[in-house]
């Protein structure tokens, strides 16, 4: 690919992520009001934002955080949460070419729901170059962590955004990410298999395990499907 094909992905690639690095600003200001909440720093939360940079770990965190931190069951939930990177890394790196093993390393440190849709979704009708992966990854960390801090300076003067519905752009941000994955009775059949998986834990046994459970069976529920084949999964090209 020529210098002029990687410039032309790196403009498509932040064409792509902006809505969701605009979206994702209430979502990290939410997340520092409720730090300030807790009773760490702007400086604690941000760097938090900055180390962890996993937002629904950071929120799971939030939940459970207590004086003295609970550092070993602060560790395993961020772990078994952010566990489904493992398989999106796996899914995302063949489709990633030529890129060298140490790009794809330390670019996939950057790897967030959104960034990692979105590429997958490039998959399914054009290859993803770097330029166009660094595009997505970049932008929203730029957006998370600086979004973190002003909730956390403000956090004291805003109390509980959650009081506010603010806490909702989180869930209407995956909306967005399923829609665009939408290929019909299948997708419905996986999406119900993950909710209601995931709640069901959720009432019953509680956070983190909610997570790994809603992902297990929405992968289930895609390999016993019998329509989830390859034909359906390939979109037709744009005429």
């Amino acid at each position: 690919m020529n210098s002029h094909d990687d410039s032309r992905d790196f403009r498509q690639g932040i064409a792509d992520i902006w809505p969701a690095a605009v979206a994702c600003v209430p979502i990290g200001l939410v997340f520092g009001a409720l730090a300030a909440t807790k009773g760490l720093s702007t400086l604690e939360a941000t760097l938090m934002s900055v180390l962890v940079f996993a937002g629904g770990a950071q929120f799971a965190a939030l939940e459970i955080w207590a004086t003295p931190a609970p550092v070993l069951l602060l560790a395993f939930s961020t772990l078994l949460i952010n566990a489904r990177h493992i398989l999106m890394g796996a899914s995302l790196a063949p489709k990633l070419g030529k890129v060298s093993l140490p790009r794809k390393l330390l670019s996939m440190y950057f790897m967030t729901d959104e960034a990692w849709a979105l590429a997958e979704r490039r998959a399914m009708t054009q290859p993803i170059s770097f330029k166009y992966w660094i595009a997505v990854a970049l932008m929203l960390p730029f957006a998370w962590v600086g979004s973190t801090a002003i909730g956390a300076g403000l956090g004291a003067l805003v109390g509980d955004p959650r009081r506010l519905g603010a806490d909702f752009a989180f869930t209407a941000i995956f909306i967005a990410l399923i829609a665009a994955f939408w290929k019909g009775r299948s997708t419905a059949v996986i999406i119900a298999a993950a909710a209601i998986t995931s709640a069901i834990v959720y009432r019953t046994i509680g956070t983190p395990w909610h997570v790994l459970a809603g992902a297990l069976a929405g992968i289930a529920a895609a390999a016993l499907d019998p329509r989830a084949d390859e034909s359906e999964l390939v979109e037709e090209p744009a005429t």
